[in-house]
């Protein structure tokens, strides 16, 4: 979910820092051939030019050592850029799932690349939950949830019994679990990968801004329900919602927490708002399937740079189009701030822990269990039987 600094004026304008990042690649250095095929170690997966911009020009390594145009990449972003010895490299989605999906399947199945021992590392701002963190913070998801991928009815519309507009498809009431399953409504990723990505992030010095500062205080609460949100910028393992709706306010927030438990058999921690990671997620599986891709090698990286709703008498509305919250400058840095220990950690103990792999404790991958393995979530799972009511006897709507 993109944070603007604020609202619809600021997307067009960073709509527009995209189309002026991709002008700006030094052209004259793309690459017209490369006779062994590329493996890099790290694919860092950005969405938009600020996210990927933090990346450049930095003193750790020079991304743009190489331009690889790759047939079926964004028109805005057709590159992917790789330092000199190709160890790590970066790719540009485009925003929403439909750029997302389009872009990794392009780069997943293309005969340029080996990414069979690749870790893709996911790294893009996204809105937050201020009941889990704060802005500026580093989120490491464990689930991804599309939490739009349901039925949905105008809330003016609503019978008197319904919390939420939004309800599973093929339920009648927003917490059964779906009994029309497409596959894409929860992905996990190596638990164990994660904890160790956030241990490396955790040595990072996280940037935070005055504004921020200020506007935290709006969340002190006597009750403490947004104690979170009051915090400095952290590293926080919870999980991530999939919405190409950007959404604001507490019914909707409330609503897509309550999928994201629903969704995970109550296990799923929902604290950030994005709009491409289960699209992304699905190429990458789709190419473990074939071999090419390993899914067990997945961080999903969000830094927040706004609220997912308004502080306590405020509007969704201000949330949304007015509020200046100061997050999405050190949203951006961060990214850098966090990852770059990713990345080095990932680089520097190569041989000891990551050439092999990182052994999943957990289940990885999809809600049909595509990879092998049992899901620990979905309508198999006995959490679903038991605390939903959508497997009573009845006809699948579409």
């Amino acid at each position: 979910m993109l944070a603007p600094q604020t609202g619809l004026i600021a997307s067009l304008l960073l709509a527009g820092s995209a189309l002026c990042a991709a002008a700006s690649v030094p052209h004259a250095q793309h690459e017209e051939a490369h006779h062994e095929k590329i493996a890099p170690k790290v694919f860092i997966v950005s969405m938009f030019a600020p996210e990927a911009e933090i990346w450049w020009n930095i003193p750790e390594f020079d991304i743009l050592a190489h331009n690889i145009t790759v047939p079926g990449l964004s028109p805005i972003y057709p590159d992917v850029h790789c330092t000199e010895d190709f160890e790590i490299c970066q790719l540009i989605t485009g925003e929403s799932e439909i750029n997302a999906a389009t872009t990794v399947t392009s780069v997943a199945f293309s005969s340029l690349f080996n990414l069979t021992q690749t870790y893709f590392f996911i790294a893009g701002i996204a809105g937050v939950n201020p009941e889990r963190a704060t802005l500026g913070s580093a989120t490491f998801a464990r689930y991804a949830v599309q939490v739009a991928l349901q039925y949905e009815i105008d809330i003016r519309e609503l019978p008197s019994t319904y919390k939420t507009g939004y309800f599973p498809l093929g339920a009648d009431f927003p917490d059964q679990y779906p009994t029309s399953i497409y596959g894409t409504e929860v992905f996990e990723v190596n638990d164990d990968l994660r904890h160790i990505a956030a241990k490396f992030a955790r040595r990072g010095n996280l940037t935070d801004s005055t504004e921020a500062k200020a506007y935290r205080a709006h969340y002190n609460t006597t009750s403490g329900q947004y104690k979170a949100a009051t915090l400095p910028p952290s590293i926080v393992e919870c999980d991530v919602a999939t919405s190409d709706v950007y959404y604001s306010g507490n019914i909707l927030g409330h609503a897509f927490a309550n999928t994201t438990k629903l969704f995970t058999n109550g296990t799923g921690d929902y604290c950030t708002s994005a709009q491409e990671d289960n699209a992304t997620l699905e190429a990458l599986m789709r190419a473990a399937v074939h071999k090419l891709t390993d899914f067990s090698r997945i961080i999903v990286m969000r830094t927040a740079s706004d609220f997912d709703r308004p502080y306590p008498g405020s509007s969704a509305t201000y949330n949304l189009l007015y509020s200046d919250a100061g997050g999405y400058t050190p949203a951006i840095a961060n990214i850098y701030r966090a990852g770059i220990h990713v990345v080095e950690g990932i680089l520097s103990n190569w041989e000891t822990t990551f050439a092999g792999g990182v052994e999943a404790s957990n289940y990885i991958g999809d809600i049909f269990g595509t990879l092998g393995g049992q899901p620990d979530f979905g309508p198999g799972r006995a959490e679903a039987l038991v605390n939903s009511g959508a497997y009573k006897k009845r006809s699948l709507r579409r």
